[in-house]
């Protein structure tokens, strides 16, 4: 198994939050904290290095709200188009000696770092077990681990599309690691004082 310093974190946190306007979901406290940094702080504590942050809409608060936490920065100038662009900056800027990297979603921040090492650990590129996906409650959620040998693919994903057809296109190279995070299946599609609970569980 590779070493968890070559596995490479993607934050994707260049969304409009449609669904929350006017507000920007991703800066809304859970925890005390803005969502998108407990995501990112997540990432790092899972021991992902780099962390790459794929910013697009209220870049300057985004950048504001990780501010202090050793992270790299990418725009998205396409955000609008959906998360399909921003997948592929995420990819680009990774470097060339990461093996893997996994996939966070900035909405998705329950997530706990235990799940991300148990997607690190599952991964064997040797043996073309190369896609991690957690699975809890007998369902797949996120965020999902690929191995280099995706990223062109990824790199080459358009509109408001995420990795699922590269998941779906690979059956054999799929390990499904059982998990006991119900945080993989948690995002928050509105905020909760907009909503009952504002939490929508699976993608």
């Amino acid at each position: 198994m590779p070493n968890s310093k070559a596995i490479a974190g993607i934050v994707l946190a260049a969304g409009q939050s449609s669904r929350a306007r006017p507000k920007n979901k991703l800066l809304h406290a859970v925890g005390g904290k803005p969502m998108v940094r407990r995501v990112t702080e997540t990432a790092l504590a899972a021991g992902l290095d780099p962390v790459v942050i794929v910013t697009g809409f209220e870049t300057e608060k985004i950048r504001a709200a990780l501010a202090g936490l050793d992270v790299a920065f990418v725009h998205n100038d396409d955000f609008a188009r959906g998360m399909g662009g921003s997948i592929g900056r995420g990819v680009a800027a990774l470097p060339p000696d990461a093996a893997a990297a996994v996939i966070l979603l900035g909405d998705m921040p329950e997530i706990a770092p235990a799940t991300i090492k148990s997607l690190i650990g599952a991964f064997d590129a040797a043996a073309s077990k190369d896609i991690c996906v957690p699975v809890a409650e007998r369902r797949r959620g996120n965020p999902v681990l690929f191995g280099r040998a995706h990223f062109g693919a990824l790199g080459a994903i358009h509109g408001d599309r995420g990795g699922k057809g590269i998941v779906a296109a690979n059956p054999s190279r799929v390990v499904e690691v059982a998990v006991a995070d119900p945080g993989v299946l948690a995002d928050y599609d509105t905020l909760p004082d907009e909503s009952e609970g504002g939490v929508s569980e699976g993608r």
